[in-house]
C-alpha cells in the first residue's frame, strides 16, 4: 500500500483543506464522509491560516524592500565616518590638532586606525562618538574639520540611525507574523489529519485502487514506494 504524508508547505496545507472542503460541498449531504464538526473547523481554520500566511508574506516583502534602501544608508554612513576619522588623523599628524584631543572621540588607543565599523551596532556607537568628539573639540575653540564637515557626517549618520530603527521594526513585525504562522500550523495539521482519517475510515472496505482514487478526491496525497503498484 502507498503511504500518505501530511503537507510540508503552507500552500500545500491550504490546498489540502480547500480540496476536502470543496469535495464535501459538492457531495450530497447523506454521502459526506466528514463530520460537520470537523468540516466547520476546517472552513474556519483555512480562512484564518490563509490570512496569516498572506500577512507574513506582506511583512516579509516590506522588510526586503526596506532593506535594499537600508544597505545604501549603511554604506554612506560608514564611508563618511571612516573618511572623517582619516582626515582627523591626518590633522593630528600635521600637528593641526593635538594628539590628546583624540580622547574626545574615544580614539586615544586607536593607534591611528579607523575603528571597526563592520556591524550596524559598531557604526551606531562610533558615529555617536565621532560626532560628540568633534562638537566637544569645536566647543573648545578648535578649528572644525572640513571635507567632510561634521554636519555632513551627522546627516548621513542620522539617516542611517533612523533607517536602522525602522528596519528593526520591520524585523520584529516579520518575526511576529512568522511565529503566529508556525504556532497555527500544528492546529492546521491536526485538522488535516482528522479529515484524512475520517475519509480513509469511510472508504476502508473498497478495493485498493478504487479506495485510493476516492480518497484522493478529498485531497489525500499518497506516495508510492519504489516499484509499488496498486491493482
Amino acid at each position: 500500500m502507498p503511504y500518505r504524508r501530511l503537507p510540508n508547505t503552507d500552500s500545500a496545507r491550504i490546498k489540502a483543506l480547500k480540496t476536502a472542503i470543496d469535495k464535501c460541498s459538492d457531495t450530497d449531504f447523506n454521502e459526506v464522509v466528514v463530520s460537520m464538526k470537523t468540516l466547520y473547523k476546517a472552513k474556519s481554520a483555512v480562512g484564518k491560516f490563509e490570512r496569516m500566511c498572506k500577512l507574513y508574506q506582506q511583512t516579509f516583502e516590506t522588510q526586503i524592500r526596506a532593506n535594499k534602501s537600508f544597505q545604501k544608508q549603511i554604506k554612506n554612513a560608514r564611508m563618511y565616518i571612516s573618511h572623517f576619522v582619516q582626515v582627523l588623523y591626518l590633522a593630528v599628524i600635521r600637528n593641526e590638532i593635538k594628539h590628546d584631543h583624540l580622547t574626545l572621540y574615544g580614539l586615544e588607543n586607536s593607534e591611528m586606525l579607523v575603528p571597526d565599523l563592520s556591524t550596524n551596532e559598531m557604526l551606531l556607537e562610533w558615529g555617536q562618538n565621532i560626532i560628540a568628539g568633534e562638537e566637544a573639540r569645536i566647543a573648545e575653540r578648535g578649528v572644525p574639520i572640513y571635507n567632510p564637515t561634521i554636519a555632513k557626517v551627522k546627516v548621513m549618520y542620522s539617516i542611517f540611525k533612523d533607517a536602522y530603527k525602522t528596519q528593526q521594526i520591520h524585523q520584529k513585525s516579520t518575526n511576529r507574523t512568522q511565529e503566529d504562522v508556525v504556532k497555527y500550523r500544528k492546529e492546521i495539521d491536526e485538522i488535516i489529519l482528522d479529515l484524512w482519517d475520517q475519509v480513509e475510515e469511510a472508504n476502508i472496505d473498497m478495493p485498493p485502487k478504487k479506495k485510493i482514487d476516492k480518497n484522493k478526491e478529498y485531497g489525500i496525497v499518497y506516495y508510492y514506494r519504489k516499484g509499488e503498484t496498486i491493482e
